[in-house]
């Protein structure tokens, strides 16, 4: 039997085999991605083959190829990672100004996590509705900044509603994850998409204007007149894994188009001369903030270690 893997709390999958039967799953033995050192070797969104007990569960037996995948360092301090989730068509990375601010080194750690498996991101900015006139002109900055690099913006309220429906549309069909740290509204958002999946929302912490968990799994949620939606905890960081210094430039779009032209085809554009991305810094062609995004990133590399708060 074959099926779709639509939850993940930990020890268990729940599995919507192909006939259309939920069927609660565990993996069979000492089950292993080849390559991959995850702490959840089987992510929601896999396709997997079943052997189906008397009981009515089920051994995960087998995993189909994946399309791709967006994969981010355990938060732990193993060496592992963690895939958020598997074969998408699309991520909606929700982002907040303020209460909480989300980093822009945040931003650009998730977007160069899917570039490396060429997964679209649409940048969601929630909250607009709070902000102030000096955060209204930072967000439109930042919007800027980013629609200029080639990503698309959304601006919405997902408490009132505002710029939902236009979201709705882009979902139709799609197999869409739903990110971001915690207390950005993603909770809120999907109850204003899909008003029957009664998410638990929580208050921001006043103290640290941060988030509480509130979500604790991943879950695929079917989204009506196809596709779904993929809810996942509340992150604080994005610690980037599998990626190799040389492929980094290619995940950052701006700094890939200079770097052709840079004096040394091995430049890492952090001292050598002749280079392109430092000149284009320099002239304000790349933003200071991107290219520290950048930096931070080969910076992991070298240290090979994970950074809580980014």
């Amino acid at each position: 039997m074959k099926g779709l893997v639509i939850k993940n709390t930990g020890s268990w999958y729940t599995v919507k085999a192909d006939n259309g039967k939920i069927i609660e799953s565990k993996i069979k033995g000492n089950f292993r991605l080849k390559g991959i050192r995850s702490t959840n070797p089987v992510a929601v969104g896999d396709r997997v083959e079943l052997i189906t007990n008397q009981e009515g569960t089920a051994f995960i037996s087998a995993i189909e190829d994946r399309k791709n995948y967006i994969i981010r360092k355990a938060s732990n301090l193993s060496k592992q990672s963690h895939i958020l989730a598997a074969n998408l068509d699309q991520a909606f990375l929700i982002v907040t100004i303020s209460h909480p601010q989300t980093s822009t080194t945040f931003i650009d750690r998730f977007l160069a996590g899917a570039e490396a498996y060429r997964i679209p991101v649409v940048l969601v900015f929630n909250k607009h509705d709070v902000l102030d006139e000096d955060e209204i002109r930072y967000e439109g900055m930042m919007i800027n900044l980013y629609e200029t690099i080639g990503y698309q913006c959304k601006v919405i309220c997902a408490k009132t509603g505002e710029g939902v429906d236009e979201l709705r549309q882009m979902l139709q069909g799609k197999i869409t994850l739903f990110s971001g740290n915690s207390g950005v509204g993603k909770s809120t958002l999907i109850n204003q998409l899909l008003p029957d999946a009664h998410l638990r929302t929580s208050e921001i912490s006043e103290a640290h204007d941060a988030g509480m968990h509130t979500t604790t799994f991943s879950e695929m949620l079917e989204f009506p007149g196809g596709g779904y939606v993929i809810d996942t905890p509340g992150i604080k960081g994005f610690g980037t894994f599998d990626i190799e210094k040389e492929e980094l430039t290619s995940y950052f779009k701006e700094i890939f188009e200079f770097s052709k032209d840079c004096k040394f085809s091995n430049c890492t554009h952090t001292h050598e001369p002749g280079c392109a991305v430092i000149r284009a810094v320099e002239d304000h062609y790349i933003s200071a903030s991107r290219y520290q995004s950048y930096l931070s990133m080969l910076e992991d590399k070298d240290e090979n270690k994970y950074r809580e708060a980014f």
